[in-house]
């Protein structure tokens, strides 16, 4: 796993463990692919089928999107918006972001529902957040377990908050 910067080289471990979490989402919700970016829009790490089409481009296009919809928010009173949708007649895509560092952005078409997506994204975002909390924390020097459950708790309530479950 590796998005081309130095900023971004994983231990073997730590790309398992994202590719694991990454490939379970998208077998139990039916996705086509899943990305990680970070928000300055460089590919980290991408699951699924192969996009058709640059996904160079696609990441950084993506990242100026979800930081576009972040000043949105703002000027409607709000911190940020935590996911995104953008739907289209036979391609969709998800926009969510994990840990405040990185985003997941998933594509999907007819053969899963937005419904289900959103469902199932909710379980990857807790486990993606864990894993680069630990992952930060390690780097940072911090210790991991508090911060992962720190983070994955905000997630967790920005979560609930954005399904009003």
């Amino acid at each position: 796993m590796s998005g081309g910067a130095s900023s971004w080289s994983f231990a073997e471990a730590d790309a398992v463990r994202i590719q694991g979490i990454l490939t379970e989402f998208l077998r139990d919700s039916s996705a086509r692919t899943a990305f990680i970016i970070d928000r300055t829009g460089q590919l980290i790490v991408t699951t699924g089928e192969p996009p058709q089409f640059d996904a160079t481009t696609f990441a950084s296009l993506a990242a100026a999107d979800f930081s576009a919809n972040d000043q949105l928010a703002r000027l409607l009173g709000e911190p940020e918006f935590g996911a995104l949708v953008h739907q289209g007649e036979k391609e969709s895509m998800y926009l969510a972001d994990v840990a405040h560092r990185v985003i997941l952005v998933v594509l999907f078409d007819n053969r899963t529902t937005l419904g289900l997506v959103k469902l199932r994204v909710r379980t990857a975002v807790r486990d993606l957040t864990a894993a680069f909390a630990e992952l930060f924390a390690g780097r940072d020097g911090a210790r991991p377990t508090r911060i992962a459950r720190e983070l994955v708790g905000e997630a967790e309530d920005e979560i609930d908050r954005l399904f009003g479950t």
